[in-house]
């Protein structure tokens, strides 16, 4: 992949390097060549030592759009509006082509070209922390611009990510609000986890290990194996064992209740956010 970018002259760009644009260009560096990423912040000085660390170029959000083939928009719903006002002139004057990757939550495609100023093409994407680590779930749909070759590229430049999954842009705030916030709670789920083995003797930093390791190969057989997870659940719980007194505990505390309406107050915000 990385002769096919060189060659084609390709160059992807993040604008926004927070938790979630680092990520993705961390992810883009596994399987893009340094001097074509580049980086833009709103602290010169951390993108800068961001970009020394990653040996990938920095710039200013301006120099950045112009010079970019995929321009990663890495920042908040209600600060994009600002930042594509501050770039229209350079996308304007540009005649080569670019693709624009928006991944803010509740902004649709139309609305990034409307806030943008002209019928650019756009993949949105909804990525999730665990890209940082080549384990992110990425959610993403393309505009009617993007031609099927600039799907390929992006999908196999950035497959440092993650796994990814199309979506028609109608679900996108619903997948969103399962992959991108699940990690908040299952993070939640791993920390109780952890404090009930430490309230039942283990050190800390075991309960931290086996609680992860197990949320890990859990979702790995989940994946791998295809089966519902009711029935991965079952094949755990022996008749009259433990792990069915506690799997009745948690459901008298409305344990999978409390899961679903999580998932649905998070699609609700998203919805605000349009």
């Amino acid at each position: 992949m990385d002769d096919r970018i060189a060659r084609l002259g390709l160059k992807f760009a993040f604008i926004g390097v927070g938790n979630m644009g680092g990520a993705l260009a961390r992810a883009a560096l596994r399987g893009v060549p340094g001097d074509c990423v580049g980086l833009a912040g709103r602290t010169e000085e951390k993108t800068r030592a961001l970009a020394e660390e990653l040996g990938c170029h920095a710039g200013s959000a301006a120099g950045i759009a112009k010079w970019g083939t995929f321009l990663f928009l890495g920042v908040k719903p209600q600060v994009m509006p600002e930042l594509l006002a501050d770039i229209a002139p350079q996308l304007a004057e540009r005649q080569d082509r670019f693709v624009l990757v928006t991944m803010a939550a509740g902004l649709t495609i139309a609305r990034i070209q409307e806030l943008a100023g002209g019928e650019y093409p756009v993949i949105r994407i909804m990525p999730n922390i665990p890209a940082s680590v080549g384990e992110g779930m990425i959610l993403y749909t393309c505009g009617q611009g993007v031609t099927e070759d600039e799907e390929q590229v992006f999908l196999e430049a950035m497959a440092g990510a993650g796994r990814f999954s199309a979506l028609p842009e109608h679900l996108m705030d619903a997948g969103s609000a399962v992959s991108g916030c699940g990690p908040a709670f299952a993070d939640l789920f791993l920390e109780a986890l952890a404090d009930g083995g430490v309230a039942c003797g283990l050190p800390r930093a075991q309960a931290l290990e086996l609680a992860a390791q197990m949320l890990l190969g859990s979702a790995r057989l989940a994946l791998k194996s295809g089966q519902h997870p009711g029935s991965l659940k079952d094949a755990v719980c022996s008749p009259g064992g433990t792990t069915i007194q506690g799997v009745r505990t948690l459901e008298a505390a409305g344990f999978r209740s409390a899961v679903m309406e999580a998932v649905i107050a998070a699609y609700e915000k998203t919805l605000e956010l349009r």
